[in-house]
């Protein structure tokens, strides 16, 4: 995992201190001794906090500098108390925050440590969803002088040798209070460590949630590293938790995430009864987008721009995620938006609704923005029964005849009186989603994608770069396939072409961007067809700029598109597309920015066909050298596609269409029909409800099966590596059994030869 530990939070104040009173829902114990050089990000990460139902204690441990400094920053937000002691330790001052504390769950926070935004709403929700254990952490990083991810799972024998835990977690004090707190008995030990071995030996447990929620800095100067380095205050800090890791005399284990939800439950959806509102500085209207992931593709860049260029003094933007997914572009989306929750990183799929309707409730939602959740479709009948003042609109980025008939096009046109707009990419998903899921014309707008047009310009990028990293000639054509390596982009179709490229004079290079599943497989067909020398790979790239400048030619030749953002970017950096007839792609590209052309398989049923036509193949051939032919025809082309971005295509365009859609929704009789349609719903509250219990238990029964055939298939590649091991033994071991009879009848030869020899003299 690709990590950016420059990104830190608490860099800048996000949001406004609180003058107000905020009913504390949970306690951070903030110890404080002389702490002020690095305060300033710990109190920035503590007030930009999602979660504002805190009470922060700030224990001031007899600190000599800055204290007029520290009491400034406590007096500017209502919820941060300090109580001043004589410097008795860290494990001290934590205990007289936890004694003053007021709530039931008490975060220990350390005065240079940072916690992302949403530290405080996972770990409540983690208790909350699990109230018989006793702490819930997520996982960690180290930063500062030394930068790591940790990410363990959670071992009750282990924690007896190795602490896998760092100090800052919601725990609940009744179980604090039970352990007796921290022990005093030493100032310099790991009082943290010695607080969980007590826990554990108590018979409590913990809940380890899947999110890089906590920073641990790294110093030289720092508690734990002061300990380390001392041999007597290891010796002694061992002692002590040793002596609390004999306690534990049996496993603890863990409530690890993501979990495997059971199956059969048919639990009944709950709706959140929350009542606190988050204060409101300024009236805006939120929007929570409910989307699969946070990951590299087309429909994450539209997402990416759309949170990145939506007006934020009108519009304030949640995030959830509702599939299990490393969410590689969760910074990228950060850099915009700080309310991001990933659901299966912290609760089970059955928590869900609960979760959802709190935070409609607590941020206020006006409008919910679906997009490829197939979990916020089924989710949404439900949404509309219980509040009938929310807006629905959702995004559809293709039809998939091949997948669910239809794909997420189908469930959009299932749900045509739920959804109030739906909006699509390209002309040509319109017309599907009106003549085969028989939605209303007037609820179906073609909002195009675009690119973002400065960012994608050729005279900002370095050439040559490319060129330099596959060692290519200077006046060698580059075909660019910047894809991910899937059956729906046919990169097959690709090598087929380059095959029958080099047989011709041309010597133009393909250059495939992207990973996927059939990667492997297409460096195996490479060896076998001699293309070494002609298909190159770079893999997954965070920049394809420097790709689109130095390619001649970008190529799409997939099965399915919608309107593929490669297009988009190709274009605005001058750089032309010839592409597949699919989705929406002959909207962009015509003869006037590359070609466009016909498309012979049948997407719903040759999907990983590998019987291209020859016709097919040799019309992407002709157009490759038609294109390449003629230098001032080809400098007309790459101007053209330019202008077309600038003139049609940008994000700029497509942001404000989507403002101007977002307050259409506001109008007086577009709410009427939403109440009324909520009223109907209600009518059926038990089959509405059914409905989303029966996916549910649909989900979870799929999950099951995908888990199990992961395991069958693990086990049979072990099985195939083992034959394949057993017969390479076998051909080895008969090698030195040749070995073996090829010297013994050499020696037999010589010998026979020596005594003939003799034989024969005589």
């Amino acid at each position: 995992m690709d990590f950016d530990f420059t990104k830190e939070p608490g860099l800048i104040q996000l949001k406004p201190c609180l003058e107000e009173k905020m009913i504390p829902l949970m306690s951070i114990i903030t110890p404080y001794y002389n702490a002020f050089k690095y305060f300033e990000q710990t109190f920035n990460c503590v007030i930009n906090q999602t979660f504002p139902w805190f009470e922060w204690i700030i224990v001031d441990d007899g600190s000599t500098q800055d204290i007029s400094l520290l009491l400034e920053y406590a007096n500017s937000d209502s919820r941060i108390r300090i109580i001043h002691q004589s410097n008795k330790g860290q494990a001290s001052a934590r205990n007289k925050g936890i004694i003053e504390a007021a709530s039931d769950i008490i975060v220990p926070l350390d005065a240079d440590d940072l916690i992302i935004p949403t530290y405080l709403e996972y770990v409540y929700w983690g208790l909350k969803c699990h109230p018989e254990a006793s702490w819930c952490y997520t996982d960690s990083l180290g930063f500062q002088e030394e930068c790591y991810l940790w990410k363990k799972a959670f071992s009750s024998e282990k924690m007896k040798k190795e602490n896998l835990l760092v100090c800052t977690a919601a725990i609940r004090k009744k179980d604090l209070m039970a352990v007796g707190g921290y022990d005093e008995s030493n100032q310099h030990y790991d009082e943290d460590w010695k607080l969980w071995l007590e826990l554990l030996a108590m018979g409590k447990y913990p809940i380890h949630l899947s999110v890089f929620g906590f920073w641990y800095r790294r110093t030289a100067s720092g508690m734990g590293n002061q300990v380390r380095i001392n041999r007597d205050l290891k010796n002694c800090s061992d002692s002590l938790v040793q002596q609390s890791a004999q306690k534990i005399t049996k496993v603890i284990e863990a409530i690890e995430y993501p979990r495997q939800s059971s199956a059969n439950l048919f639990s009944k959806p709950v709706c959140s009864n929350w009542t606190y509102k988050i204060p409101q500085i300024t009236e805006k209207k939120h929007i929570l987008m409910l989307l699969p992931w946070l990951e590299m593709g087309g429909a994450d860049l539209f997402n990416l721009e759309l949170v990145k260029k939506l007006n934020k003094s009108i519009y304030e933007i949640t995030i959830i995620t509702t599939v299990n997914s490393s969410n590689t572009w969760k910074q990228r989306f950060e850099e915009y938006v700080s309310d991001i929750f990933t659901l299966p990183d912290f609760l089970e799929i059955s928590n869900y609704p609960e979760f959802i309707t709190y935070i409609i409730n607590s941020r206020q939602i006006d409008l919910i923005f679906l997009s490829n959740s197939y979990y916020g479709y089924y989710l949404m009948p439900w949404i509309r029964k219980e509040f009938f003042n929310i807006a629905i609109v959702d995004y559809i980025h293709m039809e998939e005849w091949y997948w669910r008939k239809g794909g997420f096009a189908r469930t959009s046109g299932v749900m045509k009186n739920i959804i109030e707009k739906t909006y699509v990419c390209n002309e040509r998903t319109r017309k599907i989603l009106i003549k085969d899921f028989r939605k209303a014309p007037e609820n179906v707008e073609t909002v195009y994608i675009g690119v973002d047009k400065d960012l994608y310009n050729s005279v900002n990028i370095e050439s040559g770069l490319v060129r330099k990293q596959f060692n290519l000639e200077e006046d060698r054509p580059i075909i660019l396939f910047p894809c991910r390596m899937h059956p729906q982009k046919r990169p097959f179709m690709m090598l087929e072409i380059a095959k029958v490229l080099k047989k011709s004079e041309m010597r133009v290079a393909f250059v495939a961007v992207g990973d996927g599943p059939q990667l492997e497989e297409m460096i195996s067909f490479i060896h076998e067809n001699q293309l070494e020398d002609t298909v190159f790979f770079a893999g997954r790239q965070a920049d394809m700029r420097p790709y689109y400048k130095d390619a001649a030619i970008t190529l799409i030749c997939s099965l399915k598109e919608g309107l593929a953002l490669t297009a988009y970017e190709s274009l605005s950096m001058g750089t032309p597309v010839i592409t597949s007839d699919v989705g929406g792609q002959a909207e962009l590209i015509d003869e006037k920015v590359g070609r466009v052309i016909p498309l012979m398989q049948d997407e719903a049923t040759q999907l990983d066909s590998r019987l291209f036509l020859t016709e097919e193949i040799l019309l992407y051939t002709d157009a490759i050298n038609s294109i390449l032919a003629d230098r001032e025809y080809y400098k007309i082309l790459c101007y053209e596609c330019r202008m077309r971005i600038e003139e049609s295509f940008s994000t700029d365009i497509m942001i404000k269409k989507m403002e101007q859609e977002f307050l259409s929704l506001d109008l007086p009789a577009v709410s009427a029909l939403r109440h009324k349609k909520s009223d109907e719903l209600r009518k059926y509250s038990d089959i509405i409800d059914d409905y989303l219990e029966i996916y549910v238990e649909y989900e979870m029964a799929e999950s099951k099966q995908e888990e199990i055939w992961a395991a069958r298939e693990w086990y049979r590649n072990l099985y195939e590596s083992n034959i394949s091991c057993t017969n390479k033994l076998e051909s080895a071991n008969n090698q030195r059994i040749w070995k073996v009879v090829f010297k013994e009848n050499k020696f037999l030869r010589k010998g026979f030869a020596r005594i003939w020899n003799s034989l024969t003299k005589r």
